[in-house]
């Protein structure tokens, strides 16, 4: 088959041309800020919060100033620690990082093959160049890259996407870590207090008890007794420190904070419950519309299906290739030279005889209905996981409430009773500092009722939004108190 050379030519280049990435694509995946931006719309929305993207020195060096400037001597409250992990959080722009990553990845994969070019002198002979029988040159096109871009710009717009969504995941995910860490350090401190107020109130005990000793008025298993209470507050007060200079360090870490801006402070007590707390009967649709791991898993569904549309489309044919070319071939008759230019064109293609591509297109389908059927049951949990925390939520509430408001009152009015006795002569020494130290452990009770109810409004938002439904540690403050209680920490 005989082609003019220019059709030919024009043919190929139509083609190049028609398979080209759109500028509008090339923009999307090119341009970094523009890949972050969803990222960063959502950060304000859910979180509140201002996010950074910090690709070169100067913005990390700008970025180190401002959390310096944020947390240098300062006592952060919740919304301040959160705002300086995501500013600072290394594990949160590597992340970002990734989206980059991925979204160079995207823009290569709708770009066209390089068209290959082929030059071939035949006839040299020792005259050098000039004396050469032949010359052929050809451009070979992927017809089937060119065939197929819409569909692979498609799949890597889904892909993109999916990059995207894992980004915001990690946003809300170290977000929320780091309130939580809060949390659990702010509870260590406040506990710490009452733990100090229980030792002080054996030494009384225990002094007092060696005073009555020495009189024959108390009798030695008795002394042993508030000495023994004394000395096992103290190992406790130890074991508070620690915890509490733990809690902290992991909420620093979450800052990704080190050097001279580990020097802040946290809150001595954590906040007081709110008055109510409002209940959400559309909890579950609420987490159907906002989970980013629900849509992450929608997107992994379409992305299936178009990757099996593009092996049903590519079944039979796998490699398609156009050759456009000429040959110019030039022949001595003794008289003179003759010169001839033949233009040509060929199609290359693979002939499915042994691979028809059914096993391709049953696994295609196989890949499909797992992520369908992953889909569904990522669905049944997170309706699941909104109703438990929407449950926590309101238990957790409900019970710190009923410490603060019927337990509390309670041991403090046994205490004064006691008091009022005491001075009476009515009650002895030791009844009196029991009901002390049994008033003080109902604030501890009271103080990780507290703390259970703000790790659950966090788990809540993690339940809607997405970004880890872990639950916090559970269990009250008295195992994680410590400090002196003099301030902040």
């Amino acid at each position: 088959m005989r082609v003019p050379r220019k059709t030919g030519l024009a043919f190929s280049a139509a083609l190049l041309i028609s398979a080209c990435a759109s500028p509008q694509q090339v923009a999307k995946f090119a341009d970094p800020k523009a890949a972050f931006a969803p990222v960063a719309d959502n950060g304000r929305k859910v979180l509140g919060k201002d996010t950074a993207l910090l690709m070169d020195a100067p913005a990390i060096e700008a970025n180190a100033k401002r959390v310096h400037a944020m947390v240098q001597g300062k006592t952060l409250d919740a919304d301040a620690a959160v705002q300086v992990a995501l500013l600072n959080n290394r594990g949160l722009q590597a992340a970002y990082a990734q989206l980059g990553v991925s979204a160079a990845e995207a823009w290569q994969s709708i770009m066209m093959p390089n068209p290959v070019v082929s030059i071939g002198v035949l006839g040299i002979n020792a005259d050098g160049l000039g004396a050469y029988r032949s010359i052929e040159a050809t451009i070979a096109s992927n017809l089937l890259a060119a065939f197929t871009q819409q569909g692979r710009s498609r799949m890597a717009d889904v892909k993109f996407r999916q990059a995207q969504l894992a980004a915001v995941e990690k946003t809300l995910s170290v977000a929320l870590d780091t309130r939580r860490a809060w949390v659990d350090a702010v509870a260590a401190f406040e506990a710490a207090g009452l733990v100090r107020e229980a030792q002080s109130t054996a030494d009384a005990a225990s002094e007092l008890a060696a005073r009555l000793g020495e009189t024959g008025y108390l009798n030695k298993a008795d002394q042993a007794r508030e000495h023994a209470f004394y000395a096992e507050l103290t190992g406790q007060r130890a074991q508070a420190r620690l915890a509490a200079s733990l809690a902290k360090e992991a909420l620093t870490r979450q800052m990704g904070l080190w050097g001279q801006d580990v020097n802040y402070f946290v809150p001595n007590a954590l906040p007081r419950l709110p008055g109510q707390v409002k209940s959400r009967p559309h909890i579950e649709r609420d987490a159907l519309r906002s989970r980013v791991d629900l849509a992450l898993a929608r997107l992994e569904l379409d992305s299936m299906a178009k990757a099996r549309g593009m092996t049903e489309a590519t079944r039979y044919v796998t490699d398609l290739e156009l050759v456009v070319g000429a040959e110019r071939e030039r022949e001595n008759d003794g008289g003179g030279t003759e010169t001839e230019t033949t233009p040509q064109v060929e199609l290359e293609f693979a002939i499915p005889v042994f691979d028809s591509g059914k096993a391709r297109l049953k696994r295609s389908e196989a890949a499909y209905m797992l992520a369908a059927h992953q889909l569904a049951e990522r669905a049944v949990n997170v309706r699941s996981e909104a109703r438990a925390a929407h449950a926590s939520y309101l238990g957790t509430h409900q019970i710190a409430r009923h410490y603060r408001d019927a337990v509390l009152p309670l041991r403090q009015s046994i205490e004064e009773e006691a008091l009022l006795s005491y001075n009476g002569m009515i009650t002895n020494t030791f009844e009196l500092l029991a009901d002390t130290r049994a008033r003080l452990n109902s604030n501890l009770t009271e103080a990780g009722a507290r703390r259970d109810f703000w790790l659950a409004e966090a788990n809540l938002v993690a339940a809607v939004h997405g970004g880890g439904g872990g639950a916090g540690s559970g269990g009250g403050a008295q195992a994680s108190v410590a400090g002196d209680g003099t301030g902040g920490h």
